[in-house]
């Protein structure tokens, strides 16, 4: 049994903390805040999982595998704080096949997967609460669905302190990756034999080398409440994509008590994760001024809420998950996609610890790289041994 020290809990360290238990290491996560973090870039009602994802096709293919270990997460926990709703994706003009929308179908077609496509009208007969105007077209695609983030976050960490993962309360203040070695702001160090960074927008404060490649982001989400005469329809939608390689903006259905949430695809790549997280006004209506223009009735939504939270963005929104030692291994640049994938990276961090061919897969693996890059997971004859 070796010591794994993981830093952060929010889904990607409380991922990682949950396979190396599995692999009979005794593990301690250091988080700085409460479990879960209110600020931390996990933890809000949603996030969506979906194949639909342009040109981006190695991720496009890692869905499937994500939606098996989530299974297995599930069944861990003994509950699956998930929604199916399926997917309705946008496109504001003609729409061609090398833009995310066009990439977008194109990928999951050839993988065999189903995408209805719907003009205009059908999809105002469809979904009655958007307003087809200026739209070229859209399709829909089943498969798709909502994670419940926050409930997802604090069962996984009740699990994991009932497997006897502790959880200490600390902010980290430096890393060393040689030594799997974390020094705390109280004086103290903590050390293990394996060491897992999974800091989020805050990495970049502790590992230098992250700096130039990892930016956090502030991100702001605005709530609404739907007029009655669409709230029905609502309540049976699926998630909304109407993005471009330049942006746009995403819809969360309400689902499972939650409220309907639209969210900007493009990122801020400003501010610091330890501002502030009041929204301004101007930040609520730039979000509105993306997403009303498609809503029928749009005036008559009542916004309920507005947050901001910080992602960690790397260029070309690729995952950077690297070792930083034989014995340490970071996970950041999610970007706010990297959600849906945190049982399964965590999964393969685990994998890889200790295994330099797995340490060398890694990285290309976690960054989307094309279907014939693979990475190696541990069988469960090697988690038993």
């Amino acid at each position: 049994m070796q010591r794994a020290l993981v830093l952060g809990a929010g889904i990607m360290g409380l991922s990682a903390a949950w396979a190396l238990e599995a692999a009979g290491h005794a593990v301690t996560v250091v988080e700085a805040e409460a479990v879960p973090n209110p600020r931390g870039a996990s933890v809000d009602d949603h996030r969506l999982i979906r194949h639909a994802y342009g040109a981006a096709a190695g991720y496009t293919r890692m869905v499937d595998e994500a939606y098996a270990v989530w299974e297995d997460l599930f069944d861990a926990l003994g509950e699956r704080p998930y929604v199916e709703t399926g997917v309705l994706a946008l496109a504001g003009g003609a729409a061609a096949e090398g833009d995310w929308f066009g990439a977008s179908r194109h990928a999951l077609l050839g993988r065999g997967m189903a995408a209805e496509d719907l003009q205009p009208g059908a999809l105002e007969v469809r979904f009655p609460w958007l307003r087809g105007e200026g739209l070229a077209e859209g399709f829909h695609a089943p498969r798709g669905g909502v994670l419940l983030a926050r409930r997802i976050v604090a069962s996984l960490a009740r699990h994991l302190e009932g497997r006897g993962v502790a959880f200490r309360r600390a902010r980290a203040t430096g890393v060393d990756p040689t030594r799997a070695r974390l020094a705390l702001s109280d004086g103290a160090a903590v050390e293990g034999d394996l060491l897992v960074v999974a800091a989020g927008p805050w990495a970049p404060r502790l590992l230098p080398g992250l700096a130039g490649r990892v930016t956090p982001s502030r991100q702001v989400v605005v709530y609404l409440e739907p007029p009655p005469a669409h709230r029905e329809a609502w309540a049976r939608a699926p998630m909304v994509l109407d993005l471009s390689e330049t942006g746009g903006f995403y819809a969360v259905p309400p689902v499972a008590g939650t409220g309907l949430k639209i969210g900007d695809h493009r990122f801020s790549l400003r501010g610091d994760a330890e501002d502030p997280r009041e929204v301004t006004p101007a930040e609520r209506d730039a979000i509105l001024a993306l997403a009303l223009p498609r809503l029928r009735d749009a005036a008559s939504y009542r916004v309920t809420a507005a947050r901001a939270c910080y992602y960690d963005v790397a260029e070309g929104e690729r995952f950077v998950v690297e070792p930083l030692s034989p014995r340490c291994v970071v996970m950041s640049g999610f970007s706010g996609h990297g959600f849906k994938f945190g049982p399964l990276l965590g999964r393969a961090v685990a994998a890889a610890l200790g295994d330099p061919a797995r340490m060398a897969a890694l990285p290309g693996w976690a960054a989307g790289g094309p279907d014939e890059i693979r990475f190696p997971q541990r069988s469960q004859e090697d988690v038993s041994a």
